[in-house]
């Protein structure tokens, strides 16, 4: 079945549950705050940071799922009917967002709105842009303020709030970024180059004047082909890149065949679309961040995990 019809479908089979949603429902027993609902647990955590404990924040998927190509379920759409807000990253990065809150009368903001998008360099998604524009703690800054202001449209009477929060929650992201700048401008020319499975880490990437190789450009879009692991075993001989890296999301199995045609390393695991459990590697953005380029720099300058 089209994804658009399975949409459709699990909309017509929630309909008489949706009728009965309200925000206070969404909210469990005893808990009146009004509910922001988001797209993935990254935006669920960023979203914690500005609104405090004056609205509950739940992510609509789960640590661990794949963003890009994930199918809402019925329970889903009644969480989404019982919501006051949701929150998508945009960037076409959730392609079944618009079909999934089609129907429901419950107010959404994007809040990659404002950010600089840097396009996709190859592949079938040529020239759209590339969606994981968090990825860059800048980038995070314009999230976090325009959650901010549409929190204080929910809760007009926490604006200040908010935007304290936001502020504050900014100048931590900015440290964030000068750590990651310095930590990773230590890295000699000749190993300052990113190859990942996904092309997630542009933004990063970017921030970090690191060179962007990589497998596939978007997970909904492909996967890795005999092409583009020939091209990229190719970048890493001609490189010298000491080791290569994959996302959590995804399987290695393409990327263990450049690690086993080339010299280089299997650098380790990197998180971009999904934190962790409390108690994994990655369980706040911020975490993830510092995790990500702690495992770039060790497996760049020998230290591979």
């Amino acid at each position: 079945m089209p994804k658009g019809a399975a949409v459709a479908a699990l909309l017509t089979a929630a309909a008489l549950a949706l009728s009965g949603c309200s925000g206070s429902a969404a909210n469990g027993e005893g808990d009146d705050r009004p509910v922001v609902l988001t797209t993935f647990t990254v935006l669920a955590d960023i979203a914690e940071e500005v609104a405090g404990d004056r609205l509950r924040v739940e992510s609509i998927t789960k640590v661990g799922a794949e963003i890009h190509g994930y199918e809402p379920t019925p329970g889903d759409l009644r969480r989404a009917a019982g919501a006051d807000l949701i929150l998508d990253n945009g960037l076409n990065l959730e392609a079944w967002f618009a079909q999934f809150v089609e129907g429901l009368d419950v107010p959404h903001v994007v809040v990659s709105e404002g950010v600089e998008p840097i396009p996709i360099a190859d592949g079938a998604a040529e020239g759209l842009p590339n969606p994981h524009a968090w990825m860059s703690p800048l980038n995070v800054q314009v999230y976090a303020d325009n959650m901010a202001e549409a929190f204080a449209e929910l809760a007009p009477e926490h604006a200040d709030e908010f935007a304290a929060n936001a502020e504050a929650y900014g100048a931590e992201l900015q440290a964030v970024h000068d750590e990651l700048v310095a930590e990773l401008a230590a890295l000699p020319e000749s190993q300052r180059a990113l190859v990942t499975c996904e092309g997630a880490f542009s933004y990063l990437a970017r921030d970090a004047g690191l060179t962007e190789q990589y497998l596939w450009a978007v997970n909904a879009e492909q996967q890795a082909t005999p092409k583009s692991i020939a091209r990229t075993i190719e970048f890493v001989d001609d490189q010298g890149v000491p080791a290569v890296f994959c996302e959590s999301t995804v399987s290695d199995e393409a990327m263990q065949q450049v690690v086993e045609a080339t010299d280089a390393a299997f650098g380790g695991v990197l998180y971009v679309d999904s934190l962790s459990e409390p108690g994994g590697p990655v369980p706040t953005y911020l975490d993830l961040l510092r995790h990500d380029v702690e495992v770039i720099t060790d497996g760049l300058t020998g230290g591979a995990r």
